[in-house]
Order: C-alpha cells, then sequence, then structure tokens
C-alpha cells in the first residue's frame, strides 16, 4: 500500500476523521484530531493495557493522546502532525488485520512508515514468514526493516549493533525461511569460541560439552522460530548444522545460508578464512557488537577490520543497529544507552 496515495487520504478524510475545538488544560484551546474506529476490538488492542500504547503515541508527537467511546483523539495543532496521525492508525489497521500485536514496536515503526521521505510500500512492510514456523516476523524498527531488505536482496550482509537488536534473530529467521522454503539446501551457523575471563581447559565435560554453551544463544533463536520438531528433523537430515569457527577450515559451503555470530571475536585471519568458505549460490550474513570484543587486542578483530576492506564490494550490504533498535526489552535499551553516552563523555 502507497502511504501517501489519494484513495487513502480520501478513505481517512470521508470515513474516519473530524477536526472540532476543545479546551486544552483549561486556558488554550488546541485543535484536536477525531478519529472514529468502527472495530472496538483494534481500538481496545491499539490503547495497549492500562492505555500502555497511548503513551508511546504521546512521545512520538509530544502531544496528548487519549481515547473516547470509540474514538481515538490527538490534542495538536499542527497539520502534519494530524496527517501523520490518521495514516498511522490506517497503517497499523492493515497490520493488525494480517496479524501483526499492537505493541510500543509496531507504533515506531508505523510512525517510520509514515514520516520516511520515500513512505513503505505494502512489500517492504511484508511480514518474514517461516513455512512451518511459529510467528510471523516483523521489523520492530525502521533500521530493522532495512536489514531484513538487505537479508532478502544481497548475497553477504555485515549487521553491526549493540546488545538486544535483533541481529542473530532477524538473521537465524531469514535463514529459515529461505531452508525451509527451499530456496537453501542447508544452514550453517557458527561463531568463534573465545574465552572471556575463563579458561575452556577449566569447564566440565568433552570439546563439545565445553563449547556447547558458546552456541546455545542460537539454539534459542531457532527454538523461538520452529517448533523443536522441526528443529530436530533438520538436525537429524543434517539440513541445519550449528559449530564453532574453528570446524570451517577447509570447506567449502554452497548452496547454503551461513551465518557468522558474534563476529566482533574473530581474528582478521579468521574472518578471511570465513568469507573464503563461500561458494556457489551461498548467502551469508556477519552480525557482531563492536563495542563487546572480547579479543585482546581491539584492532584484531576481524569485524572491525572487514568494514574497511569489504566496503567497496557492491554484493556486500552493511547495516548498522543502534540502540533506538533494542527489542529485548525497555531495561536493556536504557542500558545501551547509558553506555554509549559514558563512552562519548569526555574523561575526566
Amino acid at each position: 500500500m502507497a502511504q501517501g496515495s489519494p484513495h487513502l487520504w480520501r478513505r481517512l478524510l470521508t470515513c474516519c476523521n473530524t477536526l472540532s475545538h476543545e479546551p486544552a488544560d483549561g486556558r488554550l484551546t488546541a485543535l484536536t484530531l477525531t478519529v472514529a474506529l468502527a472495530n472496538l476490538g483494534f481500538l481496545r488492542e491499539l490503547c495497549g493495557p492500562n492505555d500502555v500504547n497511548l503513551r508511546a503515541f504521546e512521545e512520538l508527537f509530544g502531544a496528548p493522546v487519549r481515547s473516547r467511546g470509540n474514538e481515538l483523539l490527538l490534542d495538536s495543532d499542527d497539520a502534519g502532525q494530524r496527517r501523520r496521525f490518521a495514516a498511522m492508525l490506517d497503517w497499523l489497521r492493515e497490520q493488525a488485520g494480517a496479524g501483526r500485536a499492537m505493541d510500543r514496536f509496531a507504533i515506531a515503526a508505523a510512525h517510520a512508515a509514515v514520516a520516511a521521505p520515500a513512505p513503505a510500500s505494502a512489500e517492504d512492510d511484508a511480514p518474514l514468514v517461516i513455512p512451518g514456523g511459529r510467528d510471523r516476523i516483523y521489523a520492530r524498527s525502521e533500521r530493522q526493516r532495512r536489514y531484513l531488505q538487505a537479508l532478502a536482496r544481497h548475497e553477504l550482509v555485515v549487521a553491526i549493533g549493540p546488545a538486544g537488536t535483533g541481529k542473530t534473530f532477524l538473521a537465524v529467521a531469514a535463514a529459515l525461511q529461505a531452508v525451509l522454503g527451499r530456496r537453501k539446501r542447508r544452514l550453517v551457523v557458527t561463531r568463534p569460541v573465545v574465552e572471556a575471563g575463563e579458561s575452556l581447559g577449566y569447564l566440565p565435560g568433552d570439546l563439545a560439552q565445553k563449547v556447547d554453551p558458546y552456541l546455545r544463544p542460537l539454539y534459542d533463536a531457532m527454538d523461538a522460530l520452529v517448533s523443536g520438531d522441526t528443529l530436530r528433523r533438520m538436525e537429524e537430515t543434517r539440513v541445519i548444522e550449528v559449530a564453532p569457527l574453528a570446524y570451517m577450515r577447509g570447506r567449502t559451503l554452497a548452496d547454503s545460508y551461513v551465518i557468522l555470530d558474534e563476529a566482533q571475536n574473530t581474528t582478521r585471519e579468521q574472518m578471511k578464512m570465513f568469507l573464503t568458505r563461500l561458494g556457489e549460490g551461498t548467502r551469508a550474513v556477519i552480525t557482531g557488537d563492536v563495542t563487546q570484543i572480547d579479543l585482546p587486542r581491539r584492532q584484531d578483530s576481524g569485524l572491525v577490520h572487514v568494514t574497511s576492506v569489504l566496503s567497496p564490494v557492491r554484493e556486500v550490504r552493511f547495516v548498522h543497529l543502534g540502540q533506538g533498535d533494542v527489542v529485548r526489552s525497555e531495561l536493556v535499551r536504557k542500558i545501551v544507552q547509558a553506555y554509549e553516552a559514558a563512552e562519548e563523555a569526555p574523561a575526566s
């Protein structure tokens, strides 16, 4: 759906909104946009528990947003804001009809979609659907949307960003879609095994048991997306492989979807080794957080190095995510924001 199309605005203006003057704070008169919503179920979902979603609207618009009966009201004398508010509600109505949950992430995505110079199309906002998967996967921010677009269109994607921004989760979702949809023959997921304060030699068990905690987050992501039976069947038939990066040496990975996770802890040599494993028909995603490098020296990181080496290569797409894309929890977003502010502050 083209967000600025004439039929959309005609429908909005003739079917669901009116303008009225109401007192604000008992003193001033504000121009209030009143949008009547025929579907009360959608209105309740849009408002959220205890009207929590209305607070998200207010943060985005810097103006009061409230519900009354079957209406949603925005108190603002900014004509541009009123147009965006109406367009957002129409965008959210269509997303809810497609099964998307109405939460602060959907509201933020709607705001980004209608505010963009080139508004998002229906294709751009379409969910990622995994055959036999648990849920439809939606981008929860504008940069996540660009990340999903890059995953669909480019042979090699490098995603860099802090914890909780969906780097690994979205890469695994795109890979499972391709493999279960039979567009790729297998999925290979790998990450470097780098000691961070505790030697592997002191951990209990054999090598497989020692390495398992490093690979467990990848299994967690897959388990959240497909059933346990599907995951076990993929492992039994060797359609999926999760292994330490060291096991990739000497191999050629053709017609595969390959994910290198925690790439900030690869050395330059390991990164080159990984990239030269990619065979014909293979797509690859490299994810990492350059603020969490466990190598002795930051400049040895293969992820830091590859951003300059591969920037001229047309088939490679770099995606940078930030604290505004953190979806793990609101607390994690604030933690990342605090660390970024502390790093940017001048040393005392």
